[in-house]
Order: C-alpha cells, then structure tokens, then sequence
C-alpha cells in the first residue's frame, strides 16, 4: 500500500489543501457560510470516493456530514468521527503566511486546521478511496463516516444526533483522528481523556466602583474579596479543598500507573521549556499522573477593577474568574458543579454577592488498551513505523467521545496522527506530511486486518 499512497500523494495534499482553504471556524457566525462550504466540499469527496447514503444533515448550528459503504456482508464496522470546524485565526499578525491560504515547507503543511483536524480527518477519507480502488470499488470491512462542524464550540448539536441515531451509526468500533504521538518517532493510541467542567465566578459587592480615598479600607474589595475565595479553592499542596470534590475518583492501581510511567518525560527539559523554576501539582503523583489521570481545578483567567493604562484610585465593585475543572473515574460533572457552588457559598467573604454560570460539562472516558480493535490499530501503526505505540492518558477532553462509547457501546479507537507541536490552535499551525501518508497506510493496514 505504500507504493499505492506514493503514487497518489501530489493529489491527496492537493485535496487537503483545497480542504484547508475553507475558513470554516464554527465560533463566528460571519463564517456560517464558510462552515456550510466545508460541509458540502466535505460530502461531495465522500460521494467522489464511491461512499453511500451520503448527506449534509442540518441543526440547530452547523450541519453534520454522513456517509457510509455497508456491503462487507459478515465483517466489522468501523465508524469514523472527525471535524471540519477549525478554531478562530487570530491573531493574524503572527501567521507567517495567511492561514487559508495553505503552503508547504520543509515537510510539513501550515494552514489553520492542519493538524486539527482536516489533515488527520482526509486519512480515513484517502485510505477508503485506496482501499476502494485496490478492490474494484469494494472495501474489506463496513464504513460510516460522522464528520461534525462545531467540535470547536463544545459539539452542542452531535450528542442529541448520536442518540436519536442509535442504530443509523452503529458500529464495532469508531475510529478517531483527533490526538497526538509521544513525539515525532512514538505513535500513541490514547486511552483516556479526562473530562471537564468549566463555568464562571461572578462576584459583587457595593452597586458601584467607589473612590479610594474616601471609601478604601471601610467598605468590601470585590478584587479582594474574589482572590480570597479562589484561594480557598487549594490546599498548601495542591489539592482540591472542594468537599465532595474526589467522590468518584479511583486511586491509581498498578497497572494503570506502570502504563503512564511508560510514556516518556524529562522534567529538567520542560522546566528549560517553559522558562520555569520547578513544576507543581498535587503531592504524590507524576506529571504525567497529575496530567493524565489525576482531576483538577485551574483558575483560567481573572478581571475586575481598572485595567487601563496609568492609575485609577477606586475600590472595585465587581470582579470576575473563570475555572476549568478535568474530570476523571466516575467523577460527574454535574455534581462537581453544585459541590462548587456549596463551597463558594460557604467561603464567600462577607459583604459579597455570587452568581455562577455553568459553560462547558464533559464526563470522563477510559477506555481499555486491550481491547482487540486498540491492539489491531497497534498492530498496524507498528507495521508502518517499526515502532509500537505506547498507551498515553490524554489530559485534554474530547467530550463527544464518552457518547460516543456511552451510546453505541462500542470501543472508541483514538488513532491520532498529530504531533503537540503542529500548533494547533495557535500561528502557523502545520501538519507533517509524513504523518499525514504514513497515516493513510496506516489506516488501509488497520482496515484491511479487521477484516
């Protein structure tokens, strides 16, 4: 197949790049054209590769692109998910070059979606083409395709559509190409993606921002006031001093931890990284334990008061913060929530009014590495790349994957081909080309082997 993928590469990254050149960014409603415009470039490849039932399903946001090929009488399905939105370009003045406007240089292609997730996305959709033509248009196994548009605004439409589409999207397995390797010689196959719980503090105190001088030291500091609640948020040693906040979590067996400890990490090196004097986290644990597999709080940002150039001598009147919490086991973000909310009213400072606003909630998934569809994925990255893939525990969130697995009680198969470094979500985001056909074999070896 390598042979096959070589002879087609020029064509294939043609396609990403007219692929990449859809501003799709599904967080500004200026570009809900742009969104439907990937939409239907999107279903018309899957028509062109000679996928069936192909459509662009409207919601109440952006549409969901479905196809599928169901003629491999008595073999697996495999459903693929994947996204076309791509996050926000700013700020522009940092892009090297324009970021919809793709170039490739020194091995790797730069556009804003490269990595995320367009060029991992048009793997599956170039290895079902190879696969097609290497067997007169027929593939070895069943094959969905489920390609959202809003992955970037927290999948809002995707979940109630899985639900209502049980047995439309059934399957053995889904197949997803949304993560990274350990590093650029290290294929990982991640098998846990904590979950999230984000929301916003707002806090108040007199009905208005009062001078200094005539009211500083007598009346309540909303600035102050909101730093010492956050503060009550963690202990001395990085633990979370919420009540109720670990119900749920499991400690780590030895396994699990003899799994994480394989993944790679020099923490002299991300200190010199990062320009930092030591790393911090909860007492007891790893980095990659207190990143993977471990739950925390993070204040995300906080305001209040003047923010403007020179001074203005007033007491603050209202202040605000915004917290992210990662979930893990069978903690539930929902009552994580309302713990939050009891500690916040527990240790308001006197003087203070709060009012807090849920945004983001995703439940944790773990998923088993030896599972038979994950240790076939390894067998096929190994294949391609001489090296099996190590079993990473991702402490990012893809909420839609606990549906996903939830729903269609099926193995979620996270074969990512990303490197952390492409900077996705930031300037110049690239893809590695090599990942990008190596995937595509990689992909054709999986698919080829489950049948």
């Amino acid at each position: 197949m390598k042979e096959q993928v070589q002879l087609h590469k020029d064509q294939f990254i043609d396609e990403l790049k007219q692929f990449l050149q859809i501003p799709s960014i599904s967080a500004l409603s200026e570009h809900k054209q742009d969104v439907q415009k990937a939409a239907k470039w999107l279903a018309n490849s899957l028509e062109k590769i000679g996928m069936e039932n192909v459509e662009v399903i409207e919601t109440d946001g952006h549409p969901i692109v479905y196809g599928d090929w169901l003629h491999a009488e008595g073999k697996p399905t495999v459903l693929v998910y994947g996204h076309y939105d791509v996050q926000p370009s700013d700020p522009l003045e940092l892009w090297e070059t324009p970021p919809f406007d793709p170039v490739v240089r020194d091995g790797k292609i730069f556009a804003r979606g490269a990595t995320d997730d367009k060029g991992q996305l048009m793997i599956h959709v170039k290895a079902a083409e190879l696969l097609m033509k290497e067997n007169n248009g027929k593939l070895p196994i069943n094959m969905k395709f489920c390609i959202e548009g809003e992955e970037e605004v927290a999948s809002p439409n995707l979940s109630p559509f899985i639900q209502n589409n049980k047995e439309k999207l059934s399957a053995d397995a889904v197949v997803v190409s949304d993560t990274s390797f350990i590093n650029k010689k290290q294929p990982a196959i991640c098998t846990s993606l904590r979950g999230a719980l984000a929301l916003e503090i707002k806090l108040k105190t007199a009905n208005t921002d009062l001078h200094s001088g005539s009211y500083g030291g007598g009346v309540p500091n909303a600035v102050h006031s909101i730093v010492r609640l956050l503060e009550s948020l963690h202990d001395e040693k990085g633990k979370v001093k919420v009540k109720g906040f670990y119900k749920g979590v499991p400690e780590p067996a030895g396994d699990l931890r003899k799994e994480v400890a394989e993944i790679p990490f020099d923490e002299e090196e991300m200190r010199n990284e990062l320009e930092i004097e030591e790393l911090y986290g909860e007492e007891g644990f790893t980095f990659n334990e207190r990143t993977g597999i471990r739950p925390t709080l993070e204040i995300n940002g906080v305001g209040g008061g003047f923010q403007g150039e020179g001074l203005k001598t007033i007491v603050p009147s209202e202040a605000v913060a915004k917290i992210s919490c990662r979930l893990v086991g069978e903690q539930d973000p929902s009552e994580v929530y309302d713990r939050i909310l009891e500690h916040v009213e527990k240790y308001k400072p006197s003087g203070s009014r709060v009012t807090i606003q849920k945004l983001i909630q995703a439940h944790p998934v773990s998923l088993d590495s030896k599972d038979p569809m994950i240790q076939k994925a390894a067998d096929a990255y190994e294949k391609v790349y001489g090296v099996r893939p190590l079993f990473p525990k991702e402490g990012g969130s893809i909420p839609i994957v606990e549906v996903f697995a939830r729903v269609l009680d099926a193995p979620v198969v996270l074969m990512g081909f990303g490197l952390n470094t492409e900077n996705l979500h930031a300037p110049n985001e690239h893809f590695h080309l090599e990942n990008f056909t190596k995937g595509i074999e990689t992909v054709c070896e999986y698919l080829s082997d489950l049948s």
